[in-house]
């Protein structure tokens, strides 16, 4: 998955260091950001000295926002537009990002993204509308006329493959991006634990209802600012689909051998289909 980086390390402490020369700049336009290609199938973060003189950014207004094997990632504003950037260089799309490789430098940027939209949300206080300023001891955003703090928006939700026997729900999404095979996924609201966020999920999406409800394993999804928890439950009764079609334009059911190989080896959703597909689940 997207944050299994290996031997790298990532290191989320929050740090007043002022950028240099040597640390990665992150900077993000209109829902991009900018990578440098190493190679064919290769990207890596520029680094502050990789930058023309011209176009570098500012380090001593760049935001730290964590360090990768030590490096320090710097959130720059503003940023180079597309039409001045060097060979090679280029803005990729949060979709693209699903694809690039190494896989430290995808889990790099998009850990990144969701820090900066939170920033830039987080630029007023919610509470009197006063210009709200970073803390000094944490990450947070402290309003200095109220003393309203704000911390990174992070939103658990659940994904949930329901199984019968040896068939699973496989679903599409109506009217979003990607539309490739799906699981089961919804937000959890408030005064609701996991479990039973699984359960209303499936019954509002498809109709059913599900039993022997199984914890898989977690994942930060920067891309919607969310902690995904994963679970494989058993049908309960009837097998007869019902779509909500505001979320979902396909649900069927299909058997293991049916399956298809994995798409990808970034998303949890990926990874528990092919986890019931080889008979691991």
């Amino acid at each position: 998955m997207i944050q299994d980086i290996g031997s790298h390390i990532y290191d989320r402490a929050y740090s007043l260091r002022a950028a240099q020369m040597q640390d990665y700049a992150l900077c993000y336009r209109q829902g991009k950001v900018l990578l440098r290609q190493e190679g064919e199938d290769a990207w890596a973060l520029p680094r502050f000295c990789d930058f023309p003189q011209a176009l570098r950014p500012d380090l001593a207004t760049a935001r730290h926002f964590f360090a990768l094997d030590g490096v320090g990632c710097y959130l720059c504003d503003p940023d180079p537009s597309e039409d001045v950037l060097p060979a090679g260089w280029m803005y990729c799309s949060y979709q693209m990002l699903r694809t690039v490789r190494p896989m430290e430098v995808a889990f790099a940027a998009t850990t990144g993204a969701q820090l900066d939209r939170w920033y830039k949300s987080r630029a007023y206080c919610g509470r009197c509308g006063a210009k709200m300023q970073p803390s000094e001891i944490e990450r947070a955003m402290v309003c200095p006329e109220c003393g309203q703090i704000e911390y990174p928006k992070i939103c658990p939700a659940v994904i949930v493959a329901v199984t019968d026997g040896d068939k699973l729900l496989l679903t599409r999404y109506a009217d979003r991006p990607y539309r490739g095979p799906a699981l089961i996924a919804g937000f959890v609201e408030i005064g609701e634990t996991l479990e039973d966020t699984v359960r209303r999920e499936v019954l509002e999406e498809v109709g059913l209802h599900v039993k022997n409800i199984r914890y898989y394993k977690n994942q930060p999804w920067s891309f919607t600012d969310t902690l995904l928890c994963g679970f494989y439950c058993d049908l309960d009764g009837e097998a007869e689909i019902h779509l909500d079609r505001n979320e979902l334009c396909e649900g069927v059911w299909m058997a293991r051998h049916e399956l298809p190989e994995r798409e990808n080896d970034v998303s949890l959703t990926s990874e528990m289909i092919e986890m019931f597909r080889r008979g691991e689940r």
